[in-house]
């Protein structure tokens, strides 16, 4: 696309101080800073928000965040254009962004930590971005922006959770609480990968959705309170489960500690039951379990391009659940997030329109989840002539 037909402007939402929703500023003309020799212009197709961006305008993220940052982590789009130096990406290419902008592979260091977007850079809640290029991956070839841009945050995450500290290998256990993004995409990863999969959930229709992702047991917690032990009881051998996705915290800590393998691994993700009022395993527990009980924050580049080949190679989908918002929207969007962030799977939202002009943006909620806690929707932004 030649220069003088780039964009100068972007509509834009911003995040001015923590007095909640009313925090959110939209601007209809920002300007587009200029790109460098190694950054590429995107335009946003879709982008996903997660439970993070809702606590940030409420001063209530732990983690460090930028004032009158862009919000959003998880966007899907089209290149437009390209500096001189770059080499990952021509125009036209489908992208996506990654969490950490500055983490490639390996572990978080403190520079690569703080480099989320949405909370310390500028994030994905506008039309146009410009981004290092070492911040983007491809996009699946299988996906469309809506689907795609769910894998940024809740994606990466389960993918790390099996693959970042000990290889899931088929014929492995492994076991997901709820219904929630991290959950659900770790269901799809797991039966992909061969492995046996114990869902924990509280109803009946929860179960029938885990059933049909392929979930090979479904245990209903409120019928077994102790369902770390049934749970270890249907492992291979009854020997214990190989990877738990810990998204409860303290309330479900303790059963995961009776339903994991010798050796076997904890990834903690969130913290859905919140608070307990039984005593919290301690770190004696772990050892006496000879296991080993792990933090972890969304995942590197080279995991999100891992885990992409695996989704394009066993044609997985995300599992989305949608209901849409105009861009100028977005506060009755949050608002509509968390008032609905226990809302489960299953339950249809109202349907969206299927083709969009050029100068118009919507915005779908959609439910995936997040690994930052509870289980909320997601929500997307698309622009353009585009049709699922």
């Amino acid at each position: 696309m030649p220069s003088a037909s780039l964009p100068k402007t972007t509509k834009v939402w911003t995040v001015e101080g923590t007095n909640g929703f009313d925090s959110l500023k939209f601007n209809k003309e920002a300007p587009i800073p200029a790109f460098s020799d190694n950054e590429v212009l995107i335009k946003f197709h879709a982008a996903s928000l997660n439970y993070r961006d809702l606590i940030i305008p409420k001063g209530e993220y732990p983690l460090p965040n930028t004032p009158g940052v862009v919000p959003g982590s998880d966007g899907a789009g089209e290149v437009l254009a390209v500096g001189s130096k770059v080499t990952r990406f021509q125009p036209g290419a489908k992208v996506l962004t990654l969490f950490n902008q500055r983490h490639i592979s390996g572990s978080l260091d403190p520079s690569t930590a703080t480099s989320g977007l949405g909370g310390v850079l500028d994030g994905t809640l506008r039309q146009y971005g410009v981004f290092d290029e070492n911040g983007l991956v491809s996009m699946p070839s299988n996906l469309n922006y809506l689907e795609a841009s769910t894998l940024t945050c809740a994606g990466v995450t389960a993918w790390n959770a099996l693959y970042g500290l000990k290889n899931l290998l088929p014929g492995q256990t492994v076991l997901t609480q709820g219904t929630g993004g991290v959950s659900i995409f770790a269901v799809q990863f797991a039966k992909a990968a061969g492995a046996t999969v114990i869902a924990t959930t509280s109803s009946a229709q929860k179960a029938a959705t885990l059933k049909k992702l392929g979930a090979d047991h479904v245990i209903n917690y409120k019928d077994e309170p102790n369902w770390g032990e049934k749970a270890k009881s249907l492992s291979r051998g009854g020997e214990g489960v190989d990877h738990i996705l810990e998204v409860g915290g303290p309330s479900t800590m303790k059963q995961s500690l009776e339903a994991v393998k010798i050796d076997g691994v904890i990834s903690i993700i969130g913290f859905l039951g919140g608070g307990s009022k039984e005593k919290e395993p301690s770190f004696l527990d772990a050892l006496k379990k000879v296991c080993t009980v792990r933090g972890l924050v969304v995942g590197s580049r080279g995991m999100f391009e891992e885990m992409n080949r695996a989704i394009e190679g066993n044609h997985i989908k995300p599992v989305v659940d949608e209901k849409v918002f105009t861009l100028e929207e977005l506060r009755e969007a949050y608002q509509y997030m968390w008032d609905q962030k226990h809302f489960g799977l299953g339950r249809a939202l109202s349907a969206s329109s299927r083709h969009f002009s050029i100068e118009q943006i919507e915005i779908e909620l959609l439910q995936v989840g997040t690994p930052f806690g509870l289980d909320p929707l997601m929500l997307f932004v698309r622009s353009g002539n585009f049709s699922r």
